[in-house]
């Protein structure tokens, strides 16, 4: 396959294809970039229309685990999985084991963990065949927090915004209500936040509806038109473009879905808008953040972890704050701090050769 014809391919150090006919197993793995330590990031399993749209996924979602990685200050690089969902043949034991067989043959240079459609049992099952997987030995599930680190970063651009933090009072659209979304439904409503929710499976609408008495419930066509003061996108990627910008009547995004965007020129089109987009890799932090921490030398400690994903304010503030001042918009921003990150590894690592 001609990676060059792929515009997400961007130098990647590594793509691997694993496949298993028996189990119906069907894989890429691509490591973006290891300048600061091997690739990490999660497995996605999930059906695509075209196997050319699951290449795509894993070269845009690792780039992406590279900067998140840089900003987020773990020793890693990135990297991402995906595993072809097929309807013909469910995901079962066996399929996993294989992918885990896979990730062994890499011998170290990417590590993996929980993402869409897989869950903590899945985990558990992989870990048993590979050392290489993240969420089994103390982290547990990725879901809270990432939407602690969601959350810290809404209070950061609220702050840029309102010139307050306060949460009580403010509207907040959520699209998508699971492991990521429910979570920080929670924190926002327990804070006194104004939240409307949406979601496509009508049972976990009914469930939140029960947990969270005063939420609105929207269609998810519709929630990007609601009049909020953010718009938390923790569903999907791709979901913004021209049109939705234009329909949009919020002045922040700042949400747990990876590629929130169509295409990068959209970060211009909000900017222009007024609209401060926090960067998704930025925001959605927290979960990378608990996944690797169980691998530092001491073992998985929560008050420390706690500690980091809080953080994510701080970087949110920096990069914010630097947008503004330079009249830029925050995604750019933040692409360039993570490349200096990035490229001084690199050149440290370039006097010992």
């Amino acid at each position: 396959m001609n990676l060059d014809k792929f515009s997400e391919f961007d130098n990647h150090e590594l793509v691997a294809f694993f496949n298993d006919r028996r189990s119906g197993l069907r894989s890429v793995v691509a490591v973006h970039n290891t300048n600061l330590g091997p690739a990490t990031g999660g497995t996605r399993y999930y059906s695509y229309a075209r196997d050319a749209d699951a290449l795509r996924d894993a070269l845009r979602l690792s780039r992406a685990m590279t900067y998140k990685c840089a900003l987020a200050g773990v020793p890693y690089g990135g990297g991402k999985g995906v595993i072809l969902a097929d309807t013909r043949m469910p995901k079962n034991a066996a399929l996993l084991r294989r992918y885990a067989e896979g990730i062994n043959k890499l011998n170290g240079r990417f590590s993996t963990g929980e993402d869409v459609g897989l869950t903590q049992n899945d985990i558990e099952i992989m870990s048993r065949v590979s050392p290489h997987i993240n969420g089994a030995r103390g982290a547990g599930e990725l879901g809270p927090w990432a939407a602690l680190g969601v959350f810290s970063a809404m209070q950061a651009a609220l702050q840029e915004v309102f010139g307050s933090d306060e949460i009580r009072g403010r509207i907040f659209a959520i699209k998508g209500l699971g492991k990521v979304g429910w979570n920080l439904c929670r924190l926002l409503y327990e804070r006194g936040g104004e939240v409307i929710g949406a979601d496509i499976n009508p049972r976990v609408l009914k469930s939140a509806q029960a947990a969270f008495p005063r939420m609105r419930i929207v269609s998810p066509a519709a929630i990007k038109r609601v009049k909020a003061d953010v718009y938390s996108p923790c569903a999907m990627g791709g979901e913004f473009d021209m049109a939705a910008v234009k329909s949009l009547r919020a002045p922040v995004i700042c949400g747990g879905a990876n590629n929130q965007l169509a295409q990068p020129s959209i970060a211009v089109q909000l900017h222009r808008c007024g609209i401060i987009y926090v960067p998704d890799y930025v925001a959605n932090a927290g979960g990378l953040i608990n996944a690797v921490a169980e691998r530092e030398s001491g073992g998985y400690k929560p008050k420390s972890v706690d500690r980091k994903v809080r953080r994510i304010a701080d970087v949110v503030r920096k990069i914010l704050s630097t947008a503004n001042r330079r009249s830029m918009p925050p995604g750019e921003v933040a692409d360039r701090l993570a490349r200096d990150i990035i490229n001084r590894r690199r050149e440290q690592r370039s006097l010992f050769v």
